[in-house]
């Protein structure tokens, strides 16, 4: 019987630049192979495959999605295993702990004819270039879309009955936990459920949240508390002792969109646009925080307002995806010079070398 696959980002393109969440994804592996290597090397094919392979073997995997390419993983962790394989390259540099104990850097770049890659010099570094450029553009306009997105909060702020959010607080704390703790640490992580990725808004809630008995979707508009009550509903389970799973928003990761709790078998999350979703199963509920507790008639008195914050929003969004579809299609282009020059005869060997240690680490734990 194959093992279960957990989907999810361990950084993003936000509003504040690129954001890592990588040091706290991989924390709890004992083996962590770092892929090196420039663009189409190979990195994400051979993650794949080593994933694809210890899953149809039974073993539970997690894939860290690539924000920037909506074809490409950025690491594989088997889980049973503790053992780990993600890229090292920019933007998410990975920092090593124990280097040789823990970690062991893998160079893809041994595959590759120099020459080659010498004589297209001056093609590489324009690309290189001009990608970053696309990026840095990108988050700036992400930046632009955050403002836009403040102010619009603001008219919510101004309406919302604090004591009521913070009494809507601690009743869902005490149907979620009761007198419950637990006699151990807490192990908390922390992720993104999606991101903005080249062909727009990505998430993976239903995959994220398909083992998980109940489900709480919060409704509510931009300001509305959702956030603030995600963080307080982490904090209460990590000082009970029970393990968190923090996912922070894509677009600006000081925010939280979703909290999950496998222990007690809860989610709780922000279902509004960009990842909007439904109750489908039996258990599913919904908390209304505009219900609750934004005054009456707020979306009627601020209505043209609120239609001019929505519209510059969707438009600044729009453009700075844009942004990154430009920087993937001039990836594209840096990767089949690297291609050319590659040999992935090279490349399986690596891939052969970290399957048999991650054999004989099966045979150490039997």
């Amino acid at each position: 019987m194959a093992g279960k696959i957990r989907n999810y980002f361990a950084g993003g393109n936000t509003a504040r630049g690129f954001y890592s969440l990588y040091e706290s994804c991989l924390s709890d592996l004992n083996r962590l192979y770092i892929l090196k290597g420039g663009p189409g090397t190979g990195k994400s094919s051979l993650m794949k495959e080593i994933g694809k392979y210890w899953v149809d073997k039974g073993y539970d995997i997690e894939y860290l999605h690539c924000s920037s390419d909506n074809d490409s993983i950025d690491g594989v962790k088997i889980l049973e295993l503790k053992v780990g394989i993600v890229d090292g390259t920019a933007p998410h540099i990975i920092e090593p702990k124990a280097p040789g104990a823990v970690e062991e850097y893998i160079n893809l770049g041994e595959a590759w004819d120099s020459q080659k890659l010498t004589s297209q010099k001056d093609i590489i570094i324009k690309l290189s270039n001009e990608i970053s450029e696309a990026f840095n553009t990108a988050y700036r306009t992400f930046g632009e879309a955050l403002k836009i997105h403040d102010d619009w909060e603001k008219i919510y702020i101004e309406s919302m009955d604090f004591e009521k959010a913070n009494e809507l607080t601690k009743k869902l704390i005490r149907k979620f936990f009761g007198r419950m703790s637990l006699n151990k640490p807490a192990d908390v992580k922390h992720r993104f459920l999606g991101a903005a990725t080249p062909k727009g808004a990505v998430d993976f809630v239903p995959n994220l949240t398909e083992d998980v008995s109940k489900r709480y979707f919060i409704k509510g508009r931009p300001g509305s508390g959702k956030s603030t009550m995600l963080k307080k509903l982490a904090s209460e389970a990590e000082s009970r002792g029970f393990d968190v799973e923090v996912y922070h928003c894509g677009f600006d990761p000081h925010s939280l969109d979703m909290v999950i709790v496998r222990e007690l078998g809860i989610a709780i999350f922000d279902s509004t646009a960009p990842h909007e979703y439904f109750p489908s199963r039996d258990g599913d509920e919904i908390i209304d925080m505009y219900g609750t507790i934004i005054a009456a008639g707020t979306d009627e008195i601020f209505a043209e307002k609120i239609e001019i914050y929505s519209k510059q929003y969707k438009d600044k969004m729009k453009e700075a995806i844009s942004y990154l579809a430009k920087a993937k299609s001039l990836h594209d282009e840096l990767e089949e010079i690297y291609i050319q020059a590659m040999d992935f005869n090279v490349v399986n060997q690596f891939k052969d070398k970290i399957q048999g240690e991650i054999h004989a680490l099966v045979k150490v734990k039997a």
